[in-house]
């Protein structure tokens, strides 16, 4: 009698189990979707130490991609309905397992140094709030719009004037390099979070292992994306 009481607390504990799984590959999934683009973002960045000609052909080649298959630009937005629908499951997922963790434990408590959370977790949801304010703000400044904060124009057509614009305001430099390093944290914490989820933590040695990739990745994106507007700053790139 006992176990046939007990049968549907189970079975409500393995249904949200199974749900938070489900939810966690969906933040994966989503968050390697951004890992994509962010890698590849990165890369046409700094074709901007390759001069003026280089980066502003690059930024026409692939506005071309896809053609004459796909239309003028077709591919680029493309990328832009993936990326949206990735940035929604993203968030939603998110606030999912926020709201199941909430409910669960509705006490906060202290965590435990030996549970393997690094700090970056900590800053996780700050990190995801400015990096999604920052991006809409980098697709007004750059893409949507193309506002020259230097003089208050919009509309311009060439790409490399307007990062060299855009990062001799020293403000502008500082803004980004903040994003910046909130987006290390969040792909730091994130990346960690998907090899558990993937299943690649699961001993001591894999868990040193996802640590060191985890902060090895964060520091090169985070890095790659600061050194143009380092570069705009400086004078390497003028």
């Amino acid at each position: 009698m006992a176990a046939h009481t007990n049968r549907p607390v189970l079975v409500r504990d393995a249904r949200a189990f199974r749900t938070t799984i489900a939810l966690k590959f969906l933040m994966t999934a989503s968050g390697l979707v951004f890992i994509g683009y962010v890698l590849a973002h990165m890369y046409g960045n700094l074709k901007a130490f390759s001069g003026e000609a280089a980066f502003n052909e690059y930024a026409h080649h692939i506005r071309e991609l896809g053609e004459p298959l796909l239309p003028h630009e077709g591919f680029l937005w493309l990328m832009r309905v993936l990326l949206v629908v990735a940035l929604v499951v993203h968030v939603w997922s998110g606030f999912a397992l926020w709201r199941k963790a909430a409910k669960a434990r509705p006490v906060k408590y202290a965590v435990k140094k030996h549970t393997g959370a690094i700090p970056a977790a900590r800053i996780m949801r700050l990190a995801g709030v400015w990096v999604l304010g920052f991006t809409i703000w980098h697709l007004l400044n750059f893409t949507i719009v193309k506002v020259n904060p230097s003089n208050g124009e919009t509309g311009g057509d060439n790409p490399y004037a307007l990062l060299v614009d855009s990062f001799d305001l020293w403000w502008m430099t500082l803004i980004y390099l903040v994003s910046m390093a909130f987006l290390g944290a969040h792909l730091h914490h994130g990346t960690w979070s998907s090899l558990q989820t993937l299943g690649w933590t699961s001993t001591a040695p894999a868990r040193a292992r996802a640590k060191a990739f985890a902060l090895g990745f964060a520091i090169v994106v985070a890095g790659g994306f600061s050194l143009v507007p380092l570069g705009v700053l400086v004078g390497i790139i003028d």
